[in-house]
């Protein structure tokens, strides 16, 4: 057995943590360029969604390094991504790819049992004992954790910190770093030494830079190839930004979600808007606009691929609290058509209206 997964954000090197600590073999993904959506968009349904062709793009490249098993979280809910397993195997199959998928799916939609019986085939190829998969499931989670909480700390001191280009910059050189590491123990260490230098690094605490919440489908929220890396574009304009989205955040929701404690604050939010689960995370969508209002940001950014059918809700949702709560929401729809240059364009323009209104609301005007 070989196992790969498919690119996501930060997702990778937990993997290859996890990867390493069990002793598997395994192929990591070339990063995301647009020669992975090019191979995925030529196989795919010309209406499906970005992810899709993306997520069918490294499966292709693994497979082509020698991966013949791919790992992905699964979904039942309404949206199609429940059903992105049995369509990229369909594909694979007509393509001549003989490879097995471990889909990872929620207990409550699957049942413990079985998602137990789905772990246990990679990590029946382990040579560790019971103790040190357990170990290495363990690392795997708090390399997630780290990873999240450097990253926001660095997308949020963007605004203040007093050279700029120093929290991106070091961002890029912990993830470079963390992946050179061939143990879970020394990647450990390496995001630990990263946290902290993250601390360290020399802010204005005068300055009052502009807050921005990104918002909206996990996949495009995450994954810094599929947005066109807009949270990189807001640290280079000094703006200071937030999401709530990540892979931490998702572990411990789906985890909670049969008890239905996941994400309170979030449901209190939405109530009033989109008070129904209708697939995806639209509500959460929804609950992060009221929620970031309520915290005293700026604006939001929602970013959602075409044709996604829970964010379409939700963007048909965000005018009513853009005009309830006086609180701009810029709407961002991405494909494989989508052009950088006016991309960046709608960008700089929300953050210039911001500015405006920032220094009316300053001037009394």
């Amino acid at each position: 057995m070989k196992v790969t997964i498919p690119h996501m954000g930060n997702v990778y090197l937990a993997a290859k943590a996890l990867f390493d600590g069990l002793g598997v073999d395994y192929v990591i993904p070339p990063p995301n360029t647009r020669t992975a959506l090019e191979i995925g968009s030529v196989h795919s349904p010309e209406e499906i969604c970005l992810p899709f062709k993306i997520l069918l793009g490294n499966y292709i490249q693994a497979i082509e390094k020698g991966a013949d098993t791919i790992i992905i979280t699964g979904s039942c809910g309404p949206c199609r991504f429940g059903e992105y397993s049995e369509m990229h195997m369909k594909l694979l199959k007509r393509l001549g790819y003989e490879v097995d998928f471990i889909v990872i799916d929620a207990p409550k939609s699957i049942g413990l049992k079985e998602l137990m019986a789905r772990i246990s085939r990679l990590t029946s190829q382990s040579p560790r004992t019971r103790m040190q998969k357990w170990r290495a499931l363990v690392q795997a989670v708090r390399i997630m954790g780290l990873l999240d909480a450097i990253e926001a700390k660095a997308h949020e001191k963007a605004g203040y910190e007093k050279v700029q280009g120093t929290c991106r910059n070091m961002l890029y050189e912990c993830r470079l770093e963390a992946y050179g590491c061939d143990t879970p123990e020394k990647m450990l260490e390496c995001l630990h030494d990263y946290n902290r230098m993250m601390d360290e690094v020399p802010c204005d605490r005068s300055a009052n830079p502009l807050r921005v919440a990104i918002i909206g489908e996990i996949y495009t929220v995450i994954e810094p190839f599929s947005n066109l890396y807009i949270e990189d574009k807001l640290m280079n304009l000094g703006v200071s930004t937030k999401r709530l989205m990540t892979p931490s955040w998702w572990i411990g929701n789906t985890l909670l979600s049969p008890t239905r404690l996941n994400s309170p604050g979030i449901r209190m939010a939405s109530r009033d808007y989109l008070p129904y689960y209708i697939g995806g995370h639209a509500r959460e969508c929804v609950g992060e606009a009221v929620l970031s209002w309520k915290s005293g940001f700026d604006g939001a950014i929602q970013v959602f691929p075409m044709g996604c059918m829970p964010e379409i809700v939700s963007k048909a949702i965000l005018p009513a609290i853009a005009r309830d709560k006086d609180f701009p929401i810029l709407s961002l729809v991405v494909d494989e058509m989508t052009g950088e240059a006016g991309y960046i364009t709608r960008i700089e323009a929300f953050v210039d209206m911001l500015e405006r209104r920032r220094s009316h609301a300053v001037s009394g005007c």
